[in-house]
């Protein structure tokens, strides 16, 4: 007969996976992901090396579970600032300013997100995080398309555009530790102009 966790177990469990991945997430932000290992993730939890492999297959595992943890809470926050925003226009631009603060708020772990150097896994999910935001750009693009709020254009083109261009314009303020006060301004400045508004 096969053993089944009793409720109790599954609850102690659950919670010790969360111990891990608040530990991960806050190493992340210290170290990046070469600081992220089985080993230093379970003492920052406070649990035994070989405890990690109840709730992780390998380092690798752990590395995309944190990254679409972390990455999820910032599509969430975007899509809430994107939903405040009263015009379509004002929602892309609400999109870039509020992740732009977020980064240059928790340097560290924006760029172990956005640009350091990790396992294929993780350069997938990146694709993936990409195409989120992506997705959301274009969705109000369309909509201000279609009011006449901007040009005729290929939506998803000009989101995937400003994607990339936020993420490499926020590299050298993440990474110099000295982010410019004229960073958001500038961005959102960018991508006013990028959607060709009038």
């Amino acid at each position: 007969m096969a053993y089944r966790r009793t409720a109790a177990v599954q609850a102690r469990l659950d919670g010790q996976r969360e111990a891990v991945l608040r530990a991960a997430v806050a190493l992340l932000a210290e170290r990046g992901y070469g600081g992220c290992s089985m080993a230093a993730v379970a003492d920052r939890a406070g649990i035994a090396t070989g405890s990690m492999y109840q709730h992780f297959d390998s380092k690798a595992d752990l590395a995309v579970t944190l990254f679409r943890t972390v990455c999820g809470r910032e599509i969430d926050a975007v899509t809430e600032a994107a939903g405040r925003a009263a015009d379509p226009v004002d929602g892309v631009a609400a999109v870039v300013e509020t992740f732009a603060a977020r980064a240059l708020k928790s340097p560290r772990l924006a760029y172990a997100l956005l640009a350091e150097p990790a396992d294929r896994v993780v350069e997938a999910e990146r694709l993936v995080f990409r195409r989120a935001f992506r997705d959301l750009i274009a969705a109000r693009i369309d909509e201000a398309v279609a009011s006449g709020r901007l040009p005729a254009q290929r939506a998803e083109s000009t989101a995937a555009g400003i994607v990339g261009a936020v993420g490499e314009a926020l590299v050298g303020p993440l990474t110099d530790g000295r982010p410019s006060e004229a960073v958001l301004p500038e961005l959102v400045t960018f991508t006013l102009r990028a959607l060709g508004g009038h």
